[in-house]
C-alpha cells in the first residue's frame, strides 16, 4: 500500500496522525530504538528517521547538536540503514520515512540510496536541500524505486509554487508552519490556519504540518485541518530531561485516543 493510502487522519473525520521523530544513533541506537518502541505503543503511525548530517540547515540547535553527537560517536549511514531494516521489521504497524540532506544521499549514491531504502521498507524521503527541479536523479530513482519523495512548503511558499510541489511531491506535503528551523515554538492561530486552507485548496496529496508542535494543544489545533501532526524536537527534549518514562507520558498527551 502507497504511504498516501495508509493516512486517513485529518479532515477525513479520522483522529489526525501522528508522525514522530528520531536521530539516529543519539543518545545511542539502543535508545533510539525502546522511543520507536513507545512510538508504536502510544499509538504513533509514522516514525521519521533521521540519517545525521553535520550541517542540518533547517534543524534549530537541539537538533543540530544530537547531529553532531551521533557523528561524534560514529554513527555511520550503513549503521543507519542497518537500524531501519530492523525497526521496519520489528514494528510492521508503523510506516518508516527518512530525513537526511542531500550530502549523504550524494556520498552514498543517489539511486544506490534509495534503492536500498526501498529494499528495507522505508515508505518516504525528507530531503529539506534536494529541491525537484535540481535533483531530477533523486526524483527519478524515487518513482523508478517506489519510495516517496515528501517534498516542503512554508507560509511564504507562492500559490503557483505550491501547485508545483503538491504536483510533484509523493506520501504528503509537509508543511512548515512557520519560516526558520525546527524547535521553536509555533503560534498556532489565524494565519497557521489560513495556510493550511490554503494548502489544502492546492494540495493533490495529504498534507503533513510540522516545526513547533510541542503540546497536545498544538495537536488538538491541527485536528480536522491537517492530515498529520509532526513531532520532533519536544519529544528529544523529554526525553533529554525526563528520560524514556517523561517521553510515555508525554505521548500520552499528544496522540489522540
Amino acid at each position: 500500500m502507497r504511504l498516501a493510502e495508509q493516512i486517513t487522519g485529518g479532515p477525513s473525520g479520522q483522529p489526525i496522525q501522528i508522525m514522530t521523530h528520531q536521530i539516529l544513533g543519539y543518545p545511542d541506537f539502543d535508545t533510539n530504538y525502546e522511543m520507536i518502541r513507545l512510538f508504536q505503543e502510544s499509538g504513533a503511525r509514522l516514525v521519521e528517521l533521521q540519517l545525521p548530517f553535520s550541517e542540518p540547515i533547517a534543524d534549530g540547535p537541539v537538533f543540530l547538536h544530537a547531529n553532531q553527537a551521533s557523528l561524534a560517536s560514529g554513527t555511520t549511514t550503513k549503521q543507519c540503514l542497518e537500524f531501519a531494516e530492523r525497526v521496519v521489521t520489528d514494528f510492521p504497524g508503523l510506516s518508516f520515512l527518512f530525513m537526511t540532506y542531500y550530502n549523504v544521499v550524494i556520498q552514498y549514491g543517489i539511486e544506490e540510496f534509495v534503492k536500498a531504502c526501498a529494499a528495507i521498507g522505508i515508505q518516504g524521503l525528507i530531503v529539506p536541500d534536494a529541491y525537484p527541479e535540481e535533483s531530477q536523479e533523486f526524483m527519478e530513482a524515487c518513482r523508478k524505486h517506489t519510495v516517496e519523495p515528501i517534498l516542503i512548503v512554508t507560509p511564504y511558499t507562492s500559490s503557483e509554487r505550491l501547485a508545483y510541489l503538491s504536483a510533484e511531491t509523493g506520501g504528503f506535503l509537509y508543511c512548515a508552519a512557520r519560516k526558520g528551523v525546527t524547535g521553536t515554538k509555533t503560534s498556532f492561530g489565524k494565519e497557521t490556519e489560513a495556510f493550511i486552507t490554503r494548502v489544502r485548496s492546492i494540495a493533490k496529496t495529504p498534507i503533513a504540518v510540522g516545526f513547533g508542535i510541542q503540546s497536545g494543544q498544538d495537536v488538538r489545533f491541527l485536528e480536522g485541518k491537517s492530515d498529520i501532526a509532526i513531532i520532533g524536537t519536544q519529544l528529544l527534549t523529554v526525553l533529554e530531561q525526563e528520560g524514556l518514562s517523561g517521553v510515555r507520558r508525554f505521548l500520552k498527551t499528544i496522540i489522540p485516543a
